[in-house]
């Protein structure tokens, strides 16, 4: 099939934008690793862009031999998690359950929840809630504010009706209860939007640093995306060099002078950026699907 010169044009276009797009996305992330893997003190001197002037590794010894770091790594892994875990289990019974055709007063819920989505109380009623709820300055801070989305409930409920009636009306008449017909029809064939929803989800988690930074006052409870918006924020090195552990890996030969909290900063944005990236390949053929299945079709 032969193209024209305008269609031409146009993919050529089409071409030049996306990849330019794609520069624009990919070069900092480069610009970072770059700096991360530098002297400090070199890279301060600027020259650095895309690869390291002055190759090492002590910028991510220091952040990963500091106590502070690990611990809130360990809390960002473990909210991660257990946070996925449980949102996906309480949007996949919510969205079941307003779905099921007999579930008595099933408008009137679906109306609540979405009048959730249109309104809400605000930040300060939020810290009242959860004040009296004694969740502030607690792990749990992180996980039960979060649970329910209900912009995610409304997708699965979507992906649920769009199952075929005859499968669950099969199911019903071979005896199977509701709790059965989840697990054994619905659950299966709801994999690729679980997939797509705990991306998000987790996502979500890994990146949240606004509940650690309000909520939480704990610095054995703070999340690592937190540690780093203290640590760009801060104006001393010596808020990451604090540590003894920090201490004894200067003391194996890496030199105070070399090091700079640019550097620093960068390493910390590498380490706690880099997993939940190895993650996406792995879920990217159920994230695809999922959210063509869940779009709005004509």
């Amino acid at each position: 099939m032969k193209t024209s010169l305008r269609d031409k044009t146009a993919q050529i276009i089409i071409i030049v934008l996306l990849s330019l797009l794609c520069v624009t996305v990919i070069y900092p992330f480069l610009y970072m690793l770059a700096v991360s893997l530098n002297v400090g003190s070199d890279a301060a001197k600027g020259g650095v862009y895309l690869w390291p002037r002055e190759f090492t590794l002590y910028n991510y010894e220091i952040v990963l031999g500091n106590v502070v770091i690990r611990h809130a790594y360990l809390i960002t892994i473990a909210r991660t998690l257990l946070g996925t875990l449980i949102g996906l289990a309480v949007t996949l019974l919510m969205a079941f359950g307003i779905s099921y055709r007999l579930l008595p007063f099933r408008k009137q819920i679906l109306a609540y929840v979405l009048l959730t989505m249109l309104f809400s109380g605000g930040l300060i009623p939020l810290y009242i809630q959860l004040n009296n709820l004694s969740l502030l300055n607690s792990f749990w801070v992180y996980i039960i504010p979060s649970a329910f989305s209900a912009w995610n409930m409304f997708v699965m409920m979507k992906f649920i009706q769009g199952i075929p009636e005859a499968l669950i009306e099969s199911a019903e008449i071979d005896g199977a209860n509701p709790l059965r017909i989840l697990f054994v029809v619905v659950l299966p064939l709801s994999k690729p939007m679980l997939a797509a929803i705990g991306l998000f989800t987790a996502v979500g988690h890994w990146n949240d640093w606004f509940a650690g930074a309000f909520y939480v006052s704990d610095q054995n409870l703070i999340p690592v995306q937190t540690f780093l918006q203290q640590l760009l924020s801060a104006q001393d090195i010596s808020t990451v060099l604090g540590s003894n552990n920090n201490q004894e890996a200067l003391a194996r030969g890496t030199m105070l002078s070399n090091v700079t909290l640019m550097s620093i900063k960068m390493a910390t944005v590498m380490v706690s950026a880099i997993p939940i990236l190895c993650v996406y390949p792995f879920l990217q053929k159920y994230f695809v699907k999922g959210v063509l299945i869940g779009s709005v079709k004509g």
